[in-house]
């Protein structure tokens, strides 16, 4: 991944931290895959069955890695559907809330 976005971008320094940021968290995500994948997605103790704590953990990487990509605003690399798509880059956006009463 990090040569994908490497070689054809010149990023600078704040850029390049987000991207190593991005690229641990995807390698942290495929642990944690793997670890729900041998271990299943459901666990017992102590005469419960709850969700394994590496999907939880899991979701919330996959959320970082959605909000690192969109703070890079690195193209889809379908340039054929857009192709005067500028590469603009910008904060991701804030965490997402229900309005009040709502849930």
């Amino acid at each position: 991944m990090w040569r994908a976005v490497v070689e054809p971008f010149d990023l600078d320094q704040h850029e390049l931290a987000l991207l190593t940021a991005m690229v641990r968290q995807v390698d942290r995500l495929d642990v944690l895959e793997r670890l729900i994948e041998s271990e299943g997605v459901m666990v017992r103790g102590h005469g419960t069955v709850k969700i394994h704590p590496a999907v939880v953990e899991a979701r919330q990487t996959a959320i970082a890695i959605a909000r690192i990509s969109a703070s890079l605003r690195l193209p889809s690399g379908d340039e054929d559907a857009q192709p005067e798509r500028p590469q603009r880059r910008g904060a991701a956006r804030g965490v997402y809330q229900f309005p009040s009463g709502a849930a």
